[in-house]
Formats: structure tokens, C-alpha cells, sequence
């Protein structure tokens, strides 16, 4: 059954609160590491290896979110664009209709459950590296 008009607008709402609190949790991020840069900068005191590993493991843990952040980000644009081009709560792989239940839990979703779980076998090892 296709998504009702109330049920297309609570999710394009929820899309766009999403939307808007990752990108306050963005800049929040970058205001933090651009302040911590500073407090660096001021504080040059000498500190040992473990001092600047911990450092050095914070700065890699804030940009691993802050890219998080921006994926998700991209994803609710892509999602958005679905919308336009009524192509929203479709499914990439069947074109069946994506449950609102799935929906409302995850609103950028381009597959149904069945096709994403099975992508999910497919591409689970994809990007690592084995030995």
C-alpha cells in the first residue's frame, strides 16, 4: 500500500529534524576541534608519547564523526531527492513498496527489508581488507 499523505509528511518532517541536528552536531564538532586546536596552541607545554597518542586518537575518534555525521547528512539529501522525483519508500533493488513501519524507523532507507538484508550479505565483507 502506498504511503498516505499524512504518513509522507511525518516523514519528511522527520527527515528534516534529522537533518537539522546533524548539522548542529557538525558544526558543534568543528567548534570543538577548532577550539581544542587553539587550547593546544597556548598550552605548549612538552608532553610525553602517551600525551600526544591520546591526543592524536581524539582528533582521529572527532573527524571519524564528523564524517558519520556527513554520510548520514548525505543520505537524507538523497533521500529528500527520492521525494522530488517521487521515487520516496520505493525499493532500489524490487521497486516494492517500503513499509511505513521501516520508514518512520529508518527514513532514508532505499531498500526494502528482504533487499536489504540480503545487500547485507552480499557487500558485508566489502571494504575490508583480509589476509
Amino acid at each position: 500500500m502506498a504511503l498516505t499523505k499524512t504518513q509522507h509528511s511525518r516523514l519528511e518532517h522527520l527527515l528534516d529534524k534529522q537533518y537539522d541536528e546533524l548539522l548542529e552536531q557538525v558544526r558543534s564538532a568543528l567548534e570543538q576541534s577548532e577550539n581544542q586546536q587553539y587550547i593546544e596552541l597556548i598550552d605548549r607545554a612538552p608532553a610525553d608519547s602517551a600525551d600526544q597518542a591520546v591526543g592524536d586518537a581524539l582528533a582521529d575518534l572527532n573527524l571519524a564523526i564528523i564524517d558519520r555525521h556527513v554520510l548520514e547528512l548525505r543520505d537524507i539529501e538523497a533521500a529528500r531527492v527520492r521525494i522530488r522525483e517521487a521515487g520516496f519508500g520505493i525499493c532500489v533493488d524490487c521497486s516494492d513498496e517500503i513499509g511505513f513501519e521501516r520508514l518512520l524507523a529508518y527514513p532514508t532507507a532505499k531498500r526494502c527489508f528482504n533487499c536489504q538484508r540480503q545487500h547485507e550479505k552480499t557487500y558485508a565483507h566489502e571494504g575490508h581488507t583480509t589476509l
